[in-house]
């Protein structure tokens, strides 16, 4: 049991007392808390994509009703239902195409894949070295000293068990603690197929004696490689001792990073099946999986979370922090940092970011500021650390002088994720100049840069509507060999679709993901669908609807409310659109209710208008 108490709480920065929460409740009340004000707004009957439409949390209850506790069927039957239809209809918050520019900074994203790759990274591939004794500077620097890590990088991409095979003849040797660091450097390079082939040649030349975590890293690695399905026939040929909770809470990870929620489900059923017990590691990828597609069935997995007696961990209550942040619950949000506190977990630096980027966002950035001064400290040039997540945030309150003051601290010897930060900032604020030279002066210090560097500025061009300087800054990427990847991508469909150039936009996102052989990001393709369904363009919104089933984006209930616009616009009547999402088991929520109704050709009840208003 979680129990609410009021405690001293230095990120109580708002000018209203949130309600005491006296006695026990549990985590499901927090997350279906409204405001006072969010529940006037829904009775008031607003049916607005903002609205998030909640039941009303009962009085204070010291344990889960008994509907919420009970667990008698598998946890698939129960996600696969409909999580009620006629007062929670709750809304994606911030939809995929409505998020604040904030929602690309990785900086202040705390619930990103990113995020959670790294959680797994950290946990799965410790290849039995102790995680506590592992800090980045130690791993860089042990791992750029090692010849195995030089051997790696100069092997060709497709052959590396070559190169591992003259190493041995040449009188080396293997060393489990330097193949750890070795891995984890080209983890964070990003070199996965590099990584994969290394852990295939151990295991297949019994070079050292692998053990679970082993076997649980090369899964991963398999599935970021080859997809989700090669990882999970893997497991078979896993030695029947070393297939524990580890390697199927990697193969988990893994699914939820690719938004597959059936095989997600399965994978969690498997676990349960095979006795192995409910992790709050388990935990968070269901809450993380749902966060993205469907927020109704949180509360079912908190649910499980109280029976199971699973006590939540940091990256719980950023889940559920920034869920609620998102649907513009302020009193839930700063509810569960009180049951956080409650627990003796303090906020960290990136969820005080969140906090403050939900108040920026939701209109409330008086509460924002005190949150700012506290991460800043008394001396910011002693607390260096933070001062790539305040860059940002500084720059979403419009405070170009403190923008200016934080970079002055950074700007002599600059680090790369804080030039990073000045470039989004800078290109907040407009101030066009400032992000180019930041980005220039990098050039100075680092010879080469990754292409990520290069896609900020790119989202300052889009942003500024700069389409030529956007198209140049493609063309260098070009000839400096720099790879163009799904972000770069993403940037480039936003820059022309920012520029009205929908059709290219379009072109763009086909050529290049053909070329590179990637998938292209789910975002990518929304800003192709938003605006034809704006311009009422029934038939490419159509075209871009199937590219994104055909690309396993299914399931999120957005893409069906812009294609249903799209036939709003051309006041065409969508014929069996209920059936279709009824086949996708879509259930409308209620702004697609409202816009059903109003494109229902059979309903004569209320003109088009008279739906809407």
């Amino acid at each position: 049991m979680w129990a609410l108490r009021r405690a001293g709480n230095p990120l109580r920065v708002s000018a209203r007392q949130v309600a005491s929460v006296r006695g026990c409740a549990s985590l499901e009340v927090l997350l279906s808390a409204d405001t006072k004000t969010a529940e006037e707004h829904c009775e008031q009957g607003c049916q607005k994509s903002c609205c998030c439409r909640q039941p009303k949390p009962s009085a204070c209850r010291s344990s889960f009703s008994s509907g919420w506790s009970m667990w008698c069927r598998s946890f698939s039957s129960q996600a696969g239902a409909n999580s009620g239809d006629k007062d929670d209809d709750l809304e994606d918050g911030f939809s995929d195409l409505e998020v604040p520019p904030e929602a690309d900074k990785k900086e202040v994203e705390l619930t990103s894949e990113e995020s959670s790759d790294e959680d797994a990274v950290d946990e799965i591939d410790s290849l039995g070295v102790d995680a506590d004794a592992k800090p980045e500077k130690e791993t860089v620097k042990r791992a750029s000293q090692s010849p195995l890590l030089k051997v790696l990088l100069e092997a060709p991409r497709n052959d590396v068990a070559a190169s591992l095979k003259k190493w041995v003849d040449g009188g080396n040797t293997f060393d489990r603690s330097d193949v750890f660091y070795v891995i984890l450097h080209l983890r964070k390079r990003r070199f996965f197929a590099k990584a994969l082939q290394l852990l295939e040649w151990l295991e297949e030349s019994k070079q050292i004696d692998l053990v679970e975590r082993d076997y649980a890293s090369r899964l991963d690695l398999m599935a970021k490689v080859n997809g989700v399905y090669r990882a999970e026939k893997y497991i078979d040929n896993i030695p029947a001792s070393h297939r524990g909770e580890i390697v199927y809470r990697t193969l988990l990870a893994n699914c939820v990073a690719e938004v597959n929620v059936k095989k997600a489900e399965e994978v969690f059923n498997k676990m349960k099946d095979l006795g192995f017990p409910v992790t709050v590691f388990a935990i968070n990828q269901l809450l993380l999986l749902y966060k993205r597609v469907d927020k109704k069935k949180i509360s079912d997995v908190l649910a499980m979370m109280e029976k199971e007696n699973v006590k939540p961990s940091l990256f719980t209550y950023k889940l559920l922090v920034d869920t609620k942040g998102a649907s513009r619950d302020f009193e839930g949000m700063e509810k569960v940092v009180e049951s956080m506190q409650a627990e003796g977990i303090e906020p960290d630096i990136l969820l005080q970011a969140t906090l403050a980027k939900h108040y920026i966002f939701g209109g409330h950035r008086e509460k924002a500021v005190p949150i700012l001064e506290l991460m800043e400290g008394d001396d910011i040039k002693a607390n260096r650390n933070a001062c790539q997540v305040l860059l940002p945030l500084y720059g979403f309150l419009g405070k170009k002088d403190d923008v200016e003051r934080i970079w002055q601290v950074c700007e002599a010897n600059p680090r790369l994720d804080e030039c990073l930060s000045a470039i989004d900032a800078f290109g907040t604020l407009g101030d066009v100049e400032k992000a180019e030279k930041v980005f220039e002066d990098m050039f100075v210090k680092w010879k080469k840069l990754s292409s990520k560097f290069y896609n900020a500025l790119i989202r300052v061009y889009a942003n500024q509507n700069l389409l030529d300087k956007g198209k140049e800054l493609l063309k260098r990427m070009d000839e400096n060999g720099v790879k163009i990847g799904v972000s770069t991508l993403d940037s480039l469909v936003k820059l022309y679709v920012d520029a009205g150039e929908v059709e290219k936009a379009e072109s763009v996102l086909y050529k290049l993901s053909q070329k590179n052989r990637m998938k292209p990001q789910y975002s990518s393709y929304l800003m192709l669908l938003d605006s034809y369904s704006k311009k009422g363009d029934v038939h490419n919104s159509e075209k871009v609807f199937n590219k994104l089933r055909q690309m396993g984006y299914s399931g999120r209930i957005r893409q069906y409310q812009l294609l249903l616009h799209a036939y709003l616009h051309s006041k065409a009547p969508p014929y069996g659109f209920r059936e279709r999402m009824k086949a996708d088991n879509i259930f409308p929520n209620s702004v697609m209710a409202t816009l059903l109704a109003a494109t229902d050709p059979f309903n004569q009840k209320k003109t088009l208008s008279d739906m809407l208003d």
